[in-house]
C-alpha cells in the first residue's frame, strides 16, 4: 500500500494501482496526486511488476480534481495552487516513462483528469457502464494532465475540438467506436478481464513492449526519416536481447517462448 487514498498491490507479475477514495469518486487531492506518482515509480522500480494495471475502487474510476480541496484554494487566494505543474505533469510523465505497459481498467465515470489518466494508458478496458467525460470547459478551464496531447491523437483535432468544447459524456460503446477505449466488457467481468490482459502482457516480452511504447511516442512528434532511425536503434538494442534469442530459437523448435524480460 503507498497510502490510504492508493493502493498497490503485486500479484503475478502485476501491480495493481487502486485509487481509493470511493466515496468521493476517487477524486484527486493534492495528497493522492502525490502518492499517485509515487505508486507509478514504485512500480517502474519494482522488479516483480511486469505490467501495471491502474483502476478506481467503487462505482468511478476517477471524477477528476477533488473541487472541495480546489474551491479552498480558490476561497484563499491560491489558484490552482500550482497544482498542473506540481502535481498532474509529474504523474503524466511517470506514466509515460513507465519501462512496462500499462492498462486502465475503467469501472464508472473518468472525468476531466481522471479521463486523461486513463487515455495516457496504453489499453483502456471499459466496463459497459463507463462513461468518459473531458470536463474541463464546464468549469471554466482548458484541459491538461496531457489530454490535449492524448486526446487528438486518439481521435483527430476536430473530434478531440468537439469533445474539448462540448464536454459530453461518452458512453462505453462509443468510446469503443472512437478508440478512446480498447475494448469495452460487462461490468462484472471488466475485473477479470482486465486482470487477464495484463497478466498476458506481464508474461509477454516487456523489453520489447517498453520498445513499443518508445517508437510511438518518438513517432508522434517526428518525422518518417527519424522515426525509421528510431525503429532501426530500437531494432538493434533488442536483436541483444536474451528474450529475442530465446524466441528465435523457440520458434525455429515451434516451441511457445518464455520471456524473462531482459
Amino acid at each position: 500500500m503507498v497510502s490510504e487514498t492508493v493502493l498497490y498491490d503485486v500479484t503475478d507479475g502485476v501491480a495493481t494501482i487502486t485509487l481509493n477514495r470511493p466515496d468521493a469518486m476517487n477524486s484527486l487531492t493534492a495528497e493522492m496526486k502525490e502518492a499517485l506518482r509515487a505508486a507509478l515509480e514504485r512500480a517502474a522500480a519494482d522488479e516483480g511488476a511486469r505490467a501495471v494495471l491502474l483502476t478506481g475502487a467503487g462505482r468511478a474510476f476517477c471524477a477528476g480534481q477533488d473541487l472541495r480541496e480546489h474551491a479552498e484554494n480558490l476561497a484563499a487566494g491560491k489558484g490552482l495552487d500550482d497544482t498542473v505543474r506540481r502535481h498532474y505533469n509529474p504523474v503524466v510523465h511517470a506514466l509515460a516513462a513507465l519501462p512496462k505497459p500499462v492498462v486502465a481498467a475503467v469501472n464508472g465515470v473518468a472525468a476531466g483528469a481522471g479521463a486523461a489518466l486513463a487515455w495516457a494508458c496504453d489499453l483502456v478496458v471499459a466496463s459497459d457502464r463507463a462513461t468518459f467525460v473531458t470536463a474541463f470547459a464546464g468549469i471554466g478551464l482548458g484541459p491538461d494532465t496531457g489530454m490535449s496531447w492524448t486526446l487528438q491523437r486518439m481521435v483527430g483535432r476536430a473530434k478531440a475540438a468537439e469533445l474539448l468544447l462540448l464536454g459530453e459524456p461518452v458512453k462505453a460503446p462509443q468510446a469503443l467506436e472512437l478508440g478512446l477505449a480498447a475494448r469495452v466488457v460487462p461490468a462484472d467481468e471488466l475485473a477479470p478481464a482486465s486482470v487477464e490482459l495484463a497478466r498476458r502482457l506481464a508474461a509477454g516480452p516487456t523489453v520489447a513492449y517498453a520498445a513499443i511504447r518508445a517508437a510511438l511516442d518518438h513517432a508522434a512528434s517526428h518525422d518518417l526519416a527519424s522515426s525509421l532511425d528510431k525503429e532501426a536503434e530500437l531494432q538493434d538494442r533488442l536483436a541483444a536481447t536474451a528474450d529475442h534469442r530465446n524466441a528465435t530459437e523457440a520458434f525455429l523448435k515451434k516451441d511457445r517462448p518464455v520471456f524473462e524480460g531482459r
